[in-house]
């Protein structure tokens, strides 16, 4: 830790913040690494409900998976926009761009982010048009960026 900075949130920190937010009701685990989380959420008075779960190890970025209904089903064979896959997870910041710290609560960042996904997801699923905005990183940015980490190291 750098010196004036803030530590990082424990995850019974972030279990604490999770419990108290009445905008993601629901249950959550500790485990010996970090923590298990999961709610149900319903992006527009007009959307379908979701079942939501965000895991995260201390030191990492949380992972948000969508439990219920099967977002694949729902695509009906089309290619899911900005998620990882193996497992299947949504794709909320880019990585490398520091858009999450560990000193940030997750129950104001993942959770919000998470709905507005289920939101731009749904009006995807009529128009065939990710409007959700973003960048999601493909093979071919990896394979950029690691040989401009090449050159510059040389």
């Amino acid at each position: 830790m750098r010196p004036g900075s803030r530590p990082d949130l424990t995850p019974a920190q972030q279990l604490i913040f999770l419990r108290a937010n009445p905008v993601c009701v629901g249950i959550g685990r500790l485990s010996p690494t970090g923590l298990t989380w999961e709610y149900k959420v319903r992006p527009s008075p007009l959307s379908r409900e979701y079942l939501v779960r965000i895991a995260v190890d201390r030191g990492n970025v949380p992972n948000v998976f969508i439990i219920e209904p099967d977002l694949l089903k729902l695509a009906d064979g089309r290619r899911l926009p900005h998620v990882y896959h193996a497992p299947l997870r949504l794709c909320l910041i880019m990585p490398g761009t520091r858009e999450w710290a560990g000193t940030m609560r997750i129950d104001q960042t993942f959770v919000p982010w998470a709905a507005t996904w289920l939101f731009y997801f749904e009006e995807w699923l009529v128009s065939d048009n990710w409007k959700g905005g973003g960048k999601h990183p493909d093979q071919n940015d990896s394979a950029r960026r690691n040989r401009f980490v090449r050159r510059a190291v040389r």
